[in-house]
């Protein structure tokens, strides 16, 4: 018997299919959010392969607090300074199936501060 899928699993799969329809020219910065971090990746989803990353779990310039809005948004910085020096200014945002709220707002508003383009 299939596993049926959660309402969290549909809605992040139909985001995801609305920004890969939509925006096939344009890298897509995905976010993942846990518990204790915060995760973001500009993806490449012709090539399947991740440009760039940037996580609150990274050694240098950890914050004591690494689930909490400046968290968020210095990784948010941090994945823009690292995307423009590869050559990336324009992404697609993929929240990932969370709500545009607390930390993934965060996150996006600070990318967009850095230097890139949604």
């Amino acid at each position: 018997m299939a596993r049926t899928l959660t309402h969290f699993e549909k809605r992040r799969s139909r985001t995801r299919y609305r920004i890969k329809t939509n925006a096939k020219d344009r890298p897509r910065l995905s976010v993942f959010r846990s518990g204790k971090h915060i995760y973001a990746q500009i993806i490449d989803d012709a090539s399947a392969a991740t440009v760039v990353a940037a996580s609150s779990n990274e050694k240098d310039g950890k914050l004591p607090k690494t689930w909490n809005l400046e968290a968020a948004s210095a990784v948010g910085k941090r994945i823009a300074e690292r995307a423009i020096a590869k050559g990336v200014k324009q992404v697609v945002f993929d929240r990932g199936g969370y709500i545009y709220h607390g930390r993934v707002k965060a996150l996006a508003e600070a990318a967009r501060e850095g230097g890139l383009e949604f």
